[in-house]
């Protein structure tokens, strides 16, 4: 199996969790819909929908990080970073894969998972009356997501393997074809 393959496997991993969290986003705005007009229109507020709505922005967040890994929409300095050569930027996103985001995330999932199971044990429920039971779903998201980062990561840790040395990769191409077109202009 190529690399460019188990590359493209990893991303659509991601592309999964970017459209669930799609989904989830839709879900979260109905139910701030649905939560506001209870409100104003009939004076009828619910605890349990009003925490449905953090906890839907959390499962967003969290399962959106990894698809903006994939995506490469995740923050970096890109004024300094998009003026580098491609094989500079897959050696900085080897690095930082490697010594900063596996790492980082690996261990949060980790404990995370600590995190989840005491709430389980403990039966932790909303402290407010008429809100919502199985606290630990919410919490295990967080080592969920945190793994599903490190995945992503993967993904992009082989995208800058396949960038390094393979020279028919797209990315390559796109950095040959635009330095071919600049020396025709000179």
């Amino acid at each position: 199996m190529s690399l460019i393959k188990l590359e493209r496997g990893f991303n659509r991993f991601g592309d999964v969790l970017g459209w669930i969290a799609s989904v989830l986003f839709i879900m979260l705005m109905f139910n701030v819909v649905y939560d506001v007009v209870m409100r104003y229109a009939f004076n009828d507020v619910s605890i349990g929908m009003q925490e449905m709505e953090w906890h839907l922005f959390s499962v967003v967040f969290l399962l959106g990080v990894p698809y903006a890994i994939r995506t490469s929409g995740h923050v970096r300095v890109d004024v300094i970073y998009e003026n580098l050569s491609v094989r500079t930027r897959a050696i900085i996103d080897i690095a930082g894969v490697v010594f900063l985001l596996l790492p980082f995330c690996l261990l949060v999932a980790w404990y995370g998972i600590n995190y989840a199971h005491e709430s389980y044990e403990l039966g932790e429920t909303s402290g407010d009356p008429g809100g919502l039971p199985y606290r630990w779903i919410i919490k295990s998201t967080i080592s969920l997501s945190f793994f599903c980062m490190a995945v992503s990561g993967i993904g992009m840790l082989l995208n800058s393997i396949n960038r390094l040395i393979n020279p028919l990769h797209p990315e390559l191409g796109k950095e040959a074809k635009s330095s071919n077109t600049q020396g025709e202009l000179s």
